[in-house]
């Protein structure tokens, strides 16, 4: 049975990339007689707005569709301590006291997600006396893994190697665990076959499918859809004020008819679907 899932954060409302990816797992699974799963990834401390997931849940109920609803990720942070901690005494995650403009003074190489970390705090003896982030030794885990691969619907197999990173976060200075040290184990518990999400976390695969293989976890496959991006080439974000679905709710828009739309590809004047 295929399931997958709908993973937004809470810190700012829905928009209509948001639907149009709610509305592709939702099919997806519909289609395949599967099942179509809700989690609230809600650890980014203060950001995380408690009324949110209520409204997400009206979203979606306004868009036509049907959901199970798992935990959400504040009820388990026990299970990400406990992974991390297993991580860090295998010698596989190393503590890094380094601020993002300490790194950008350094002048690094970019990467799929911006500056590549330089390994200033790789094989220092740091004191734990305030907060560190911990970060993953890409090079200490391929060379304990090997070549491994990964499925996706759209782009076929791929080897995966996090090293296009760097040694990228697991555990922030501010919160219990990284989006992919979280997503990860998450995805695992829910029982997760088909992850689905937009084609700009493509490239977060490499890191997942390496933390699956240390961990030991079932290997779903993935299903990276094209995102909806406006007229300045940009994708739509909450950061970016895109207009949100409880916006178009209040006003009166038909949810149904508008997910029909989008099931059309017929959107809004000046958004469209990005090509992979």
């Amino acid at each position: 049975m295929v399931v997958t899932r709908f993973a937004p954060s809470p810190n700012g409302s829905l928009h209509l990339g948001h639907a149009y990816s709610a509305i592709v797992a939702h099919d997806l699974a519909k289609e395949r007689g599967g099942r179509f799963l809700l989690r609230i990834e809600d650890i980014d401390g203060d950001r995380s707005l408690p009324d949110k997931p209520d409204e997400f849940r009206e979203d979606l109920a306004w868009l036509g569709l049907e959901w199970e609803e798992v935990p959400a990720q504040s009820t388990r942070l026990e299970s990400y301590e406990e992974v991390a901690r297993d991580l860090l005494h295998r010698g596989l995650l190393y503590p890094c006291t380094c601020t993002r403009k300490e790194i950008n003074a350094l002048k690094p190489r970019m990467g799929p997600d911006g500056a590549i970390y330089p390994g200033t705090c790789k094989g220092r003896s740091l004191v734990m006396d305030k907060p560190v982030a911990l970060r993953l030794d890409s090079d200490r885990v391929m060379a304990e893994l090997g070549e491994l691969f990964w499925e996706d619907e759209n782009n076929g197999t791929q080897i995966a190697d996090p090293r296009i990173f760097g040694d990228v976060v697991l555990v922030r200075k501010d919160a219990p665990a990284s989006y992919h040290l979280a997503a990860t184990l998450d995805d695992a518990a829910d029982g997760v076959t088909l992850v689905t999400r937009g084609q700009d976390l493509f490239a977060m695969t490499h890191i997942h499918r390496v933390l699956q293989e240390l961990l030991h976890l079932p290997v779903p496959h993935w299903h990276h859809h094209p995102i909806l991006i406006g007229d300045d080439d940009q994708k739509l974000a909450k950061r970016r004020n895109s207009p949100s679905l409880a916006d178009r709710r209040a006003k009166g828009e038909d949810g149904r008819e508008l997910a029909e739309r989008i099931r059309r590809g017929e959107f809004p004047a000046g958004i469209t679907l990005a090509s992979a």
